[in-house]
């Protein structure tokens, strides 16, 4: 009994002896029957205030100073609405045009969609499109003129200035007006006409296929109704017709 004891000993405090590496146990040698219970939470120590446990305060943001922009210059408004004043020849040779004999002889040249008409009181025309948005009966207010007179006086726009080497306007808003103020011209709508149906031929070379295309289009049809010319009286009243 003494040896085995001495042996176990022997052996128990060597250190030679070493355990073999854990992969080479077997895998039950891993598992435990001990319970595991909640860990612990550590408290803090008595000494230390409320102060010192609060968290580090995250650093403030930076404000990013983003740059404005300017505000657009504001343009200062016409300092009157009054219409502007005519020249001393229309105020002097506006009444010529005013009375009876020269009323019955007036003609004036309108513009409608970029295209003139001469005409007087009581003429019937036929614009080369159809009008959109008005019905038979409707009154127009013709606004846009470039000649207006008798054979005796003739009340023309001013002239544009020519720029190029074509005397032909074709941007819009470009072409002067007379002052819709000096004339009332009205007309009527009488109707919408329908020319026949065309029938167009379109071949190709070396092609036996011919392709019709059909049109049939539809035009306006206007009645001057009243066309005379305004005093200057009306015009300084501002009265509006």
């Amino acid at each position: 009994m003494t040896l085995l004891s001495r042996s176990l000993r022997r052996a128990a405090l060597d250190t030679q002896w070493s355990l073999p590496p854990t992969f080479l146990c077997p895998w039950t040698a891993t598992l435990t029957t001990q319970a595991h219970g909640p860990a612990a939470t550590s408290s803090p120590p008595p000494g230390l205030t409320s102060t010192a446990l609060k968290p580090p305060s995250a650093k403030p943001s930076r404000s990013v100073s983003r740059p404005k922009l300017p505000s657009p210059p504001s343009f200062p408004g016409p300092s009157s609405t009054t219409p502007p004043q005519f020249s001393d020849s229309i105020t002097t040779l506006l009444p010529s045009l005013i009375s009876q004999s020269a009323q019955a002889q007036l003609y004036i040249t309108i513009h409608l969609h970029a295209h003139g008409f001469l005409v007087t009181q009581g003429d019937t025309i036929r614009l080369p499109f159809l009008l959109n948005g008005v019905e038979p009966g409707d009154i127009l207010r013709l606004n846009r003129a470039i000649n207006l007179g008798t054979r005796d006086f003739t009340l023309r726009a001013p002239a544009k200035e020519r720029r190029g080497k074509s005397a032909t306007v074709a941007s819009q808003g470009r072409i002067p007006y007379l002052d819709e103020r000096l004339f009332v011209c009205r007309a009527v709508v009488m109707g919408v006409e329908a020319e026949p149906m065309r029938v167009l031929e379109k071949t190709k070379r070396r092609q036996r296929h011919t392709k019709h295309v059909r049109s049939k289009h539809k035009y306006t049809v206007l009645k001057i109704k009243e066309l005379r010319v305004r005093s200057l009286e009306e015009i300084e009243a501002g009265k509006v017709d």
